[in-house]
């Protein structure tokens, strides 16, 4: 999950702390998923989805092996 949101987050030309001001998701909790101390839940996932405009199951899916 959390390389999807690095990949929104960089196409749209954005830095975490950007992201965290207006989502009001702390850079640590950016921080702790990225490092996997934490997974992020539905409603944090919710405002993501909403922010970047992409449906919540977006971040959801499985990743699929590209060929």
């Amino acid at each position: 999950m959390y390389q999807k949101y690095v990949e929104l987050r960089d196409k749209n030309n954005l830095t975490d702390y950007r992201v965290s001001k207006d989502t009001n998701i702390t850079k640590s909790t950016f921080t702790d998923w990225k490092n996997g101390r934490s997974n992020p839940k539905v409603d944090k996932l919710k405002k993501l989805s909403d922010y970047f405009g992409v449906p919540l199951e977006y971040f959801l899916e499985e990743e699929t092996t590209k060929q």
